[in-house]
């Protein structure tokens, strides 16, 4: 009860303060419709450059009118928009990339240059701007290192309808104006013509699962959903490492970064234009496979797989990454980055720390009392029972790959999925029951572990959606900010 007493609180104050200020630098500036500019982020670890791509006006402005200044402080670049004739900052929002996370790759770091597309959606502006782009340094901090000029009665910008027959649009949850609701677009990927009937129930399945969360839960009038449909020529996507490869919308694909579950797309120009269908502020991109994957950028997009034992987990933890910009809490899985939060530097996400400050933790209001601050938890036995699960999993994994690349016996790959499963589904229990005994579960400490790092970095509590698989809540920091970032797209 005191949890949803503080939900409640939370969303009070952040409508009250919204309806306090007024739409008077909105109309100022901009106009009630979309702009979309596409641009090409170039480089590697040490170079990075931009070049316009293409801008396009349509729809109406899905974000909020009154929020126009990113406040978070969140995400490693950052769009900025200037009045040309003022200066003045009209808008702003902070953002993770795909190519962020290249740069911290091997190949990156190697200075392989490799060509990104990404997207900067804004409010249309009445008059000429200026697009800036801002990254952080070694310190955290923001610097500009794009700058251009953008008149919207360019007569080169696009301003086709956004029509497609072949396109279906669900409207899954609708509670109200886009101004003041947070627009959520899910998309389809290796969705065939004949998984039209599939993607329908999965929008709907999967709309239910984001409802029955909280916070979402009690904030469900604060969101409107969408599913978009468009058939892809083949069922399922992309799976490298089995040498299996389908002709889809969007063109997501497993071992994204090299990593075997990760899913992402390189072709954002095909995810915008899908999206634009609906208003939006954020993408979720469903991907019609029953393997176990998925990924999330901050304010990017997000990918999930929909007929795994683990979607609804899935499905929340992925959302959390691209929407609220919360960091992944677990350590003991591979990664592809190196060095993704910089040693020495607090990271800018809320739900992991350094914890420097022992007297002065990230989210000291929450802290349980009475608790030691680094929190104990039984550490080391939980390592030496999830290190091992990890390497037997991808053993595993590469076993099932290898069958399907042989193109082995159907039975014998289907006996080999089953077996994983089992004991993925098995692995997940025990972890649920060892956390669930410790003294220390359901409390808010600082737990050691988190942000891909074993040693030196802590999370909230002992478990949460961003810390393990399965069913369960987020952890009360998580709660806490989520409502703040929902705060930014209502009036």
């Amino acid at each position: 009860m005191k949890k949803l007493v503080i939900i409640a609180f939370l969303t009070s104050l952040l409508i009250s303060s919204a309806i306090s200020q007024d739409l008077g630098n909105f109309n100022k500036y901009f106009s009630d419709e979309t702009m979309r500019i596409d641009y090409h982020h170039v480089g590697n670890a040490k170079d990075e450059f931009i070049t316009l791509d293409q801008i396009y006006k349509y729809g109406i402005w899905a974000g909020s009118r009154i929020h126009l200044i990113d406040e978070l402080n969140l995400g490693r670049y950052c769009v900025k928009i200037y009045d040309a004739g003022s200066n003045e900052l009209i808008y702003s929002k902070g953002f993770d990339s795909y190519f962020g996370e290249y740069k911290t790759s091997t190949e990156g770091l190697n200075g392989i240059k490799k060509t990104f597309h990404e997207t900067a959606i804004i409010p249309y502006p009445k008059n000429k701007i200026v697009f800036a782009m801002e990254r952080r340094d070694a310190k955290q901090s923001l610097f500009e290192f794009f700058r251009r000029e953008i008149d919207p009665n360019d007569i080169m910008i696009i301003k086709d309808a956004v029509k497609d027959w072949q396109v279906k649009i669900y409207n899954s949850e609708l509670n109200g104006d886009p101004h003041s609701r947070v627009d959520v677009a899910i998309i389809g990927d290796g969705y065939s013509i004949n998984d039209k009937t599939k993607f329908e129930k999965d929008v709907k399945y999967f709309t239910d699962v984001f409802f029955s969360q909280e916070p979402y839960k009690s904030n469900a009038s604060l969101f409107n959903i969408y599913g978009v449909f468009r058939a892809s020529e083949e069922s399922g996507i992309d799976e490298p490492e089995a040498d299996i490869f389908k002709n889809t919308i969007l063109g997501c694909t497993f071992n994204s970064m090299g990593s075997e579950r990760y899913i992402l797309t390189e072709d954002n120009k095909a995810v915008r234009d899908l999206a634009a269908f609906v208003p939006y502020d954020a993408i979720y991109i469903m991907v019609n496979h029953p393997r176990y994957g998925g990924g999330g950028i901050y304010n990017f997009f997000c990918t999930f797989t929909s007929d795994n034992q683990f979607r609804d987990y899935l499905f929340l933890h992925e959302f959390g990454h691209s929407f609220a910009g919360l960091a992944d809490e677990y350590y003991t899985s591979d990664v592809q980055y190196n060095d993704f939060y910089p040693i020495g530097l607090e990271p800018l996400e809320p739900n992991i720390t350094t914890l420097s400050d022992t007297l002065n933790v990230k989210w000291k209001e929450f802290l349980s009392s009475g608790l030691k601050i680094p929190t104990p938890w039984n550490k080391t036995a939980y390592d030496s029972m999830d290190y091992k699960w990890q390497a037997e999993r991808r053993a595993m994994n590469k076993n099932i790959a290898e069958l399907k690349r042989n193109k082995a016996n159907v039975d014998k790959i289907k006996a080999a999925e089953i077996e994983y499963t089992r004991k993925d589904r098995d692995h997940s229990f025990m972890v649920d029951s060892y956390l669930g005994k410790n003294e220390n579960y359901g409390k808010v400490g600082a737990f050691e572990g988190a942000g891909y790092v074993a040693n030196g970095m802590y999370r909230p509590m002992l478990d949460c959606i961003m810390f393990s698989k399965g069913t369960k809540p987020f952890c009360d920091v998580c709660k806490a900010h989520i409502l703040k970032v929902v705060g930014q797209y209502t009036e």
